[in-house]
């Protein structure tokens, strides 16, 4: 039974006792009825009527004749027989039912709750029959009570098997078959949600794909679990937690830390810890790089020569240490410590020692593993049993790893810069398991051209109109069918609403299930409504992992679910790597080579194909491409296509999305963005069927209807990390939390994206581990030390990515985000290589943050930071938050389209910062697609902003899209001949906005010049209006209300107001009658270059002036700035305490270093005098409740250590100047020879938590500034658990299930 260690930890569990039965929480006894009856079975036709006879006449009198008397007699004597029939089958019930309660193991009680304690069963022992179809037919209740082992088994109407189980769980029954198929009426179970099966309960799944002397079964191919309609399948194995997060550090390799936890990360070289020999304690724990440092080894040296006689001295070697180990350090470790090994050494050879000071060979216990060998995986381990003085036995190990000739992981398992990055642990096996048994090597059709192992697995397929399935605790393994198309390990195919609005009483979940190492997929939900998936891990699979098919899967609940590992699969383009894409083209139109970056790379452990589902508190992590990945489907697909209208999905609400992690993914993260093709290949689109298509928007509106009002998209916690590209991606329009792009016009006019109450991390604490898939390695960070990398050395990070718009970034904090010598570094930044506008609206407010803005500069990963959007670039700083300049806007340094005398540049950034009002004109040619145009602002004539267009060279029309000063005026020039049409919108124009333009034409151009309004939904013209000439530019410039232009010859501009005659409602783009248009059609004979550039100045020259005055600069801080919360955890119904401790040594004041202080929950408390600086904090409440200081280790701190911490604290210490020791004490043993020291102990009565660490710094590793994020209110402190605490993620789940 699960014993929990508090509300804020997940559980931990220990293994039933033998004979205790297993009963799943708040189990009551009573009834189990199942959850939806079977569909009726077909009445048997009534027997014809026959006569029997004339029909008798009625008597005259009740006097009985001889005959009647004689029928009596016989009628009374077969009364007599029945009844005695009758006693004889009562009886032969009775003594059934009593030899079967006798059958029961002593102890078991007789619980209707029990499947297998049904008296109707029959206890069935059928052996070993290989080649024998055993069919269970109506009126066959069968207990299983031993292996079988069956060519086929079917479960026909009426017939029922159920595995035998005892209440000491000491059964183990395997079942072998090819396939079982449960038909209508038919029944399998082991164990039930009110029993669990305690036994140990197998089905193996056997067979080969190329065996034909097995014919398939339609609908359901070979070597499978069919569930049909009216079938039920209900398998119930012991509750375990499915997985948890780590709650203290694992390193790569080094060693066991016992529960002090003292803990340093591992990493190359020798890893030494000195524990006294006496009380058990610490005392030491430094890491000697041998083999890069020849210093190091001198320092190690001359550690083991100073120790004293029966100090314990482990020693492992991380990665290798041998390559600057010194003789003399080898002889000291042979001297000391006994070593036999030590001398013979090799490069990434596996070492681990414990010994004690003195105590020679006999004393040394040592082990030594080349990293070669695979059947130790290269494993040292050296352990020795130890007593205190009080003689209390303790025992002390070092191991040193090495799997395959790789490290193991750093694993991290704590709060990390405010963010939970614990690493998952999942428990794979189950009691109940159903697996597929397979070669040893692919074979035959099953794509070895890809894969060196089988790929022909098991698979369970439930189909519509079941009667009840509820799956629980099982594992399935090696499930899975590569070569198959929907044949995967577990598969529930269009089996409609299988909810309460399906008719189902108890609705259809599976729970605590373990799925790894399957060959396609993990949990395939097709055509599948309201079904509940939680507490569910998918392991090491091929292709999507959980996987909703067609598009219209709604109202599905994913809680609590884990996908670690997906690997690209076959199926589908988007299951696809590069390899895999460019190598299956047997669905593309003839000879077409598809591209992987466009319409495959998609592979997901989360893909969900419609919006409609909720998802709450998963953990996705370690996916070729991305976590999580939200899609939408123009049309129904597959067996489901022409079932729901077009564009449905995109224009359906978002689900319930709460608290899910995303990590370790390639790609992304999270992925909100792009559709698949649902048409077949042809010479016009030679693309595959499903195929990544560009053409989808998320644009929800109420019950899907683009005419209603829309609904916010939210993204409620989103914890996501050490994702290699993008931590989120989301395209579309009104989404909440994080949002970046929609393309050049809004697809739902008036939408918009928020980010807010975030944080944002550039570079943390978690470094990574150099190895496995981590191809990049260098320096980084806050401490300038080697880490993991995106992509390499020079790649640019950037925090919050703005692209297209509009988007508001709210009340977030931005940490560690550091430029390197070789890298770009900004908290905020913009799409690289970017062709899309970017609009003015884009805002930013309320932030906290160190660095912030950078706007590229041409070089790697940028080019030549000169396409269209690079060149837009801007965001308003709505409170100067990010500037110090209140309602300024930024954009790049180089663009004086937007700037004027009063800006100020930001050199670091190629930035920058000025007042104004913005907005943009979308200009859109016929005619000319290949034209440049360069736009010139009156006032910087010799800075013109040049625009390739968005469009692609050769299209009919072209698009340019650029972000202008309002009130000032421009002249348009091409690199060719003028185009025939020019449409000019005003886009983010508010009431009364404008611009003057001049457009350049031949002289001998004639114009019609229209004035109209667009409404996009319904693409529609209104208020269309002709305009009028005027003779000159002053008389223009003396009527900028009317609708006027004129044409200077001599020059070659047309001269035109662009001015907005109505207001915009919210984020629209246009105006709340639609898009203001301006249209202009030329003609003209001419074929010349319309540059006009060098006749219009100085002639139209102007003086550049500020239209907005530029702001004073703030220089107060930024109050309620930054996020509220402190801490992103999993667990938010957990609160953590942050804390800092920055100790400061002699060295380091010499090199200008003045700093030593603790903060607890952002409040500083700093210290200036030498020694030791303690903290008190209530673990309960988190208040700091002492504070005080030592100038040595005295007699008087031991006892402050002893007497002065209340129970139930944690204590916070820092050191400044060099720690001096004047006694040993029992309470707290420090490392002698550290000269800073940071620790965060507990005093209570309870065993020391996890977190419980000391850090030493020595020599030129300064410890610097360490923090640490502490969980409150435990029962582990001893705190008094609050009243019914509302767990956010638990009531969410009640709505999303109906339960509420």
């Amino acid at each position: 039974m699960p014993t929990s260690d508090g509300p804020s930890r997940f559980p931990v569990f220990v293994a039933p006792r033998h004979g205790n039965h297993q009963r799943s929480p708040g189990y009551v006894p009573g009834r189990v009825a199942p959850v939806r009856s079977p569909p009726p079975t077909k009445a048997p036709p009534p027997p014809p009527i026959k006569p029997h006879g004339p029909r008798p006449e009625r008597l005259a009198t009740f006097n009985l004749s001889e005959e009647n008397q004689r029928r009596g007699r016989a009628q009374s004597l077969q009364q007599r027989k029945n009844t005695f029939i009758c006693f004889g089958v009562s009886i032969g019930a009775f003594f059934f039912t009593l030899i079967l309660v006798l059958s029961l193991s002593v102890g078991d009680v007789l619980d209707e709750n029990c499947p297998d304690h049904n008296p109707s069963l029959s206890s069935w022992n059928p052996g070993h029959q290989p080649e024998k179809a055993v069919i269970v037919r109506r009126g066959h209740l069968l207990r299983l009570d031993a292996s079988a082992t069956f060519h086929t088994l079917t479960i026909q109407s009426g017939g029922r098997v159920v595995f035998a189980d005892d209440a000491d769980g000491s059964k183990n029954i395997t079942l072998r078959t090819r396939h079982i198929l449960i038909e209508d009426g038919g029944a399998l179970h082991i164990g039930a949600p009110k029993c669990r099966y305690r036994s140990r309960a197998t089905i193996a799944l056997v067979g080969r794909s190329d065996d034909k002397a097995v014919p398939e079964v339609p609908g359901m191919g070979r070597k499978f679990i069919g569930v049909m309609r009216g079938a039920t399948l209900e398998l119930h194995g012991t509750e375990r937690v499915s997985w948890s997060l780590l709650t203290r550090n694992v390193p790569a390799s080094g060693l066991t830390t016992g529960s002090y936890a003292f803990q340093r990360n591992f990493s190359r070289g020798i890893n030494l810890r000195v524990v006294d020999q006496d009380t058990a304690a610490m005392l030491l724990s430094k890491r000697y790089d041998t083999h890069e440092s020849r210093n190091d080894s001198r320092q190690l040296t001359q550690l083991l020569r100073t120790l004293p006689v029966g100090r314990i001295v482990t020693l492992a070697v991380g990665d290798s240490a041998v390559k600057s180990l010194l003789d003399e350090t080898k002889k000291a470790i042979e001297e000391k410590l006994g070593s036999r090994f030590v001398y013979d050494l090799k490069y990434r050879e596996a070492w681990a020692l414990v010994s004690v000071i003195g105590g020679g060979n006999a004393s040394c216990s040592e082990d030594v593993r080349e990293h070669e060998n695979h059947e130790t995986g290269g494993r040292a381990l050296a352990t020795q049993n130890f007593s205190t003085v009080d003689g209390v036995g303790f025992s002390v190990t070092a191991y040193s790893e090495w799997k395959n000739g790789k490290p193991q992981y750093n694993h991290v398992g704590e709060i990390i810069d405010g963010v939970d990055m614990r690493a998952e642990v999942a428990l794979l096996s189950r009691n109940i398991l159903i697996y597929g048994e397979m070669e040893n090597s692919c074979y035959g059709n099953n794509l070895c051209q890809f894969y060196s192992h089988d790929t022909y697995g098991g698979h369970i397929k439930i189909v519509a109109n079941f009667s009840s399935v509820h799956l629980s605790h099982v594992e399935l393994k090696n499930m899975g069918q590569q070569a198959e198309q929907g044949h995967y390990p577990l598969h529930f195919h269009m089996c409609g609403d299988v909810d309460q609005k399906g008719g189902y009483w108890e609705p259809t979940y599976v729970d605590g299930l373990s799925i790894h190492h399957s060959f396609s997929r993990c949990l395939t939900i097709h055509a599948t409504n309201g079904l509940l998936v939680k507490n569910t891990i998918g392991y090491d699979t091929l292709g999507h992992c959980f996987f909703l098919e067609d598009g219209i899967e709604q109202r599905n609940t994913f809680y609590h679910n884990l996908g670690l590992l997906t690997r690209p699969g076959t199926l589908l383009p988007t299951d696809r790597n590069d390899t895999l894409c460019t190598s299956i083209k047997d669905k593309v139109y003839k000879g077409y080579t598809p591209s992987p970056s466009t319409e495959c790379k998609a592979v997901s452990t989360f893909w969900i194909a419609n919006p409609n589902n909720n998802l709450i508190s998963n953990a996705a992590a370690g996916s070729q491409d991305a976590g999580i990945w939200f899609v939408f489907h123009s049309s129904s697909t597959g067996n489901s296509h022409g079932l729901v209208p077009e564009t449905k999905a995109e224009l359906t609400p978002l689900g319930i999305f709460y608290n899910n992690r995303v990590h370790s993914n390639f790609k992304a993260g999270l992925f909100i963005d792009k559709g698949v093709k649902t048409t077949n290949a042809s010479a016009a689109d030679p693309r595959e069927y499903l195929c990544l298509d560009n053409g989808a928007r998320f644009r929800p509106h109420q019950n899907a209807d683009p005419s209603r009002p829309r609904v916010a998209a939210v993204i409620d916690t989103l914890i996501s990390f050490k994702n290699n590209d993008l931590g989120a991606w989301i395209r579309g329009d009104d989404s909440v939390i994080v949002t970046m792009i929609d393309g050049s016009y809004p697809k739902d006019e008036g939408s918009s994206q928020e980010v807010t109450q975030s944080l944002f991390v550039g570079e943390s604490r978690n470094r990574g581990t150099n190895g496995g898939q981590n191809k990049y390695w260098g320096l980084g960070g806050a401490d300038a030390k080697m880490r993991t990398l995106p992509r390499n050395r020079t790649f640019p990070i950037r925090g919050f990515q703005i692209y297209d718009g509009p988007v508001r970034l709210t009340q977030s904090t931005f940490r560690g985000f550091i430029p390197t010598p070789e890298r770009y570094t900004s908290a905020v930044g913009f799409n690289l290589k970017n062709t899309w506008q970017l609009t003015p609206q884009n805002n930013l407010s309320q932030l906290n943050f160190h660095s912030t803005t950078f706007f590229g500069r041409p070089g790697q990963w940028f080019e030549e930071n000169d396409l269209d959007g690079d060149k837009n670039s801007i965001f308003h700083d709505v409170d100067g938050s990010v500037t110090g300049y209140t309602d300024t806007y930024v954009g790049r340094a180089d663009n004086y389209v937007i700037q004027h005398p009063g800006c100020v540049t930001i050199y670091q950034w190629s930035g920058v910062i000025c007042s104004g009002r913005y907005a943009q004109v979308y200009i859109q040619t016929q005619g000319a697609s290949s034209l440049r145009l360069s736009i010139s602002r009156d006032e910087y004539p010799d800075a013109p902003l040049v625009l390739r267009g968005i469009n692609s060279q050769g299209a009919l029309s072209q698009q340019y899209q650029p972000i202008l000063m309002m009130s000032k005026s421009y002249t348009l020039h091409w690199s060719g001949p003028a185009p025939r049409e020019v449409v000019l919108s005003l886009i983010n124009f508010d009431k009364d906005d404008w611009v003057m333009v001049g457009l350049c034409y031949p002289s001998d151009t004639t114009f019609q010049i229209m004035a109209d309004i667009n409404d996009r939904q319904s693409n529609t013209f209104d208020d269309l209006t002709d305009y009028g000439t005027v003779v000159s530019l002053v008389e223009l410039e003396k009527r900028p209300m009317e609708r006027k232009y004129y044409f200077d010859q001599t020059v070659g501009l047309l001269w035109l107001y662009l001015r907005a005659r109505h207001g915009r409602d919210g984020h629209s783009y246009c105006s709340a009658k639609g898009c203001e248009r301006v249209k202009v059609m030329a003609t003209t004979s001419s074929k010349q270059t319309c540059n006009c550039t060098s006749k219009s100045y100085p002639k139209y020259y102007k003086k550049p002036s500020a239209v907005v005055p530029m702001p004073a600069l703030n220089t107060q801080p930024c109050k309620g700035c930054g996020a509220k919360q402190l801490v992103f955890s999993s667990e938010p119904w957990t609160s953590y305490l942050q804390t800092q401790v920055k100790s400061l040594t002699s060295k380091e004041q010499q090199k200008g270093d003045n700093s030593s202080f603790i903060t607890v929950n952002e409040v500083t408390m700093p210290f200036t005098r030498p020694g030791y600086f303690l903290v008190s904090v209530d673990a309960c409440s988190g208040k700091v409740t002492k504070k005080t200081s030592f100038a040595k280790m005295d007699a008087k701190m031991e006892q402050y250590l002893k007497t002065g911490i209340p129970n139930g604290s944690i204590v916070l210490m820092a050191t400044r100047g060099q720690p001096e020791v004047a006694l040993s004490h029992t309470l707290l043993l420090l490392p002698l020879t550290a000269e800073s020291l940071a620790l965060w102990g507990f005093q209570g009565s309870s065993s020391p938590p996890p977190w419980v660490s000391l850090q030493a710094g020595q020599g030129d590793e300064f410890l610097g500034l360490q923090e640490r994020y502490l969980p409150l209110g435990l029962d582990a402190y001893g705190c008094t658990p609050p009243e019914a605490q509302m767990r956010k993620d638990l009531e969410l789940l009640k709505i999303a299930t109906g339960r509420q």
